[in-house]
């Protein structure tokens, strides 16, 4: 497996493609791809293919987030996203604050994350 901190070459195509297996949906391209140029992307290959990607939108000095763990499910429970989790923890330039899907409480928990606020959430349609 190789992981690469602050993924610079991380195509929005390449993106897309990968988060589709997961949280299928239709996604801009062009968006994306402005989007992924805001956050510190730390990816995880296999080969050549995107297994992996943690995402963290941060203003540098007081507030950061994990805006997306996502790992393939071929490759979960394999230490994958623990490992991604782990050089998000090393490379973030502030504290993060990050909800949890349900269910997944316990592998933060499992990963040295402690329980903090509760999130909340406003939608906006895209």
């Amino acid at each position: 497996m190789n992981y690469v901190i602050d993924d610079k070459q991380l195509e929005a195509s390449v993106f897309l493609s990968f988060v589709d297996q997961i949280w299928p949906g239709s996604y801009d391209t062009e968006r994306t791809r402005d989007a992924l140029s805001k956050t510190l992307n730390i990816t995880a290959y296999d080969k050549d293919e995107l297994v992996g990607c943690l995402r963290i939108l941060s203003d540098g000095y007081y507030f950061g987030t994990i805006t997306e763990l996502l790992v393939l499910p071929e490759y979960q429970n394999k230490g994958v996203g623990s490992r991604l989790l782990q050089l998000a923890k090393a490379n973030t330039p502030t504290m993060l604050y990050f909800g949890s899907q349900p269910g997944m409480e316990g592998f933060y928990e499992k990963n040295g994350c402690k329980k903090g606020m509760q999130s909340y959430t406003i939608d906006k349609k895209r």
